[in-house]
């Protein structure tokens, strides 16, 4: 194995190339508050937008 090396082994947690432990993507994504305010707004925005036009495209033609 090189010194390079990210894989976690016996001597402790993975470590980047720069020598400083990786943070977990989850924890990174938890973290960031601005991102979390994104998506807050935007997942359910957008459900509600599919939402409405399965329900728009179900109504039936008046002849």
């Amino acid at each position: 194995m090189s010194d390079n090396d990210t894989a976690q082994d016996a001597a402790g947690p993975a470590v980047s190339g720069k020598g400083l432990p990786r943070i977990p993507f989850m924890q990174r994504v938890l973290d960031n508050h601005f991102l979390l305010l994104f998506l807050g707004v935007v997942v359910p925005t957008v459900f509600y937008l599919i939402w409405g036009i399965l329900e728009v495209a179900q109504i039936p033609l008046a002849l």
